[in-house]
């Protein structure tokens, strides 16, 4: 079963601000190990096994990531198959339109497409292809595919899905819910039905443009005439400016899950964390005897739980606990791994005071 994996690598990642900017997000970061996040994501869909097998990837991104994100794929030897540029962020569904009508034109209508972005981890990575494998089935028979992370305790940053009967080798999707307070997120772990909504879904290319034609056809059609009305350079689709710009701005989940009665959810459990702030990387990373995380020239004394990232200056940090603190060419960031969340109002003033330059 031949399977099309298209990897949205478009956004910005500005909770991991200062390191993660617009022309040099988090994906591509060496964050967790030695290679960068977009590498990690290619190269997890780049092998197959007997029952299935993946294609040449798209990877959908800004024009001002272009250039680095095609040096980092080249140095690895990865074919992809075609490099999109969205000439303005539109959301999520017009990226799995769009997709879809690349996929189509290559592969034909029937293709599978697994739509995920780049800059999530993902630990277990044997055990993502296991669970795409039992995700395949079901898109080949009609359903569009989420992924539910068993949940690890109350999150309030993530939404979640409950399950209704049994389908295949998952279950219908009984409900979305949105992000949920912690009394909230207790209850769904205790009722054992709920998943983290971690982005990543899988169907085939007819299924999703028919389901966006019956749900939200004016995000369809303005897609695919982006793409027809767009240029192909060097392997590079570049969509049409005027076309894409009316485009409505809508997530995939809003526009197609939460209104399709095909949506089908398949637990999964293979390490995933979407890497949404510096805590959570802290989380996921490999630490030092004193539960540290350091990257970069670090020098550290009696410090503790900390995460210390520099891209160039020495820098030191001396007694203590649980920080934050990442270190760039033209931007300090000091906080305390629980006030992680609040990186996105300093973003936000940034914009507010015109400091494009740090954006």
């Amino acid at each position: 079963m031949k399977i099309v994996p298209v990897v949205m690598s478009g956004g910005s990642g500005t909770r991991l601000w200062p390191l993660s900017r617009k022309s040099n997000p988090k994906q591509l970061h060496a964050l967790v190990t030695e290679l960068t996040m977009i590498q990690h994501s290619l190269a997890r869909v780049a092998e197959s096994d007997g029952s299935i097998s993946f294609g040449a990837p798209l990877v959908v991104l800004n024009e001002s990531q272009l250039d680095l994100a095609r040096e980092q794929i080249d140095a690895m030897k990865l074919d992809v198959a075609r490099w999109v540029v969205e000439p303005f962020g539109r959301n999520t569904a017009p990226v799995a339109s769009v997709a879809a009508e690349i996929v189509r034109e290559l592969h034909g209508d029937d293709a599978l497409i697994l739509l995920m972005p780049a800059d999530h981890h993902i630990e277990d990575e044997p055990g993502f292809q296991a669970t795409v494998r039992r995700g395949a089935t079901l898109a080949a028979d009609g359903h569009i595919v989420t992924f539910g992370i068993a949940p690890q305790s109350p999150a309030t940053g993530f939404g979640y899905i409950q399950r209704g009967d049994v389908v295949g080798q998952g279950y219908s999707v009984a409900a979305f819910k949105e992000k949920p307070d912690e009394p909230t997120a207790r209850a769904y772990i205790e009722d054992g039905r709920y998943y983290w909504n971690a982005g990543i879904f899988l169907f085939a290319a007819s299924t999703v443009m028919d389901e966006m034609g019956a749900h939200c056809a004016d995000v369809r059609d303005a897609s695919v005439q982006a793409v027809s009305a767009g240029r192909l350079d060097d392997g590079v689709q570049y969509l049409d400016p005027a076309t894409f710009e009316a485009c409505p701005s809508i997530s995939f989940d809003y526009a197609v899950m939460e209104r399709t009665g095909k949506a089908a959810v398949v637990p999964a459990d293979f390490g995933w964390s979407d890497v949404g702030s510096w805590s959570s990387l802290w989380d996921i990373c490999s630490k030092d005897q004193s539960g540290n995380v350091v990257r970069g020239d670090v020098h550290l004394e009696k410090t503790e739980n900390c995460l210390v990232i520099t891209t160039k200056q020495r820098v030191g940090v001396i007694g203590a606990e649980d920080l934050v603190v990442v270190v760039t060419e033209d931007a300090v960031l000091v906080a305390h791994r629980e006030q992680d969340q609040s990186v996105k109002t300093l973003v936000e003033k940034l914009k507010e005071d015109g400091r494009h330059d740090l954006l």
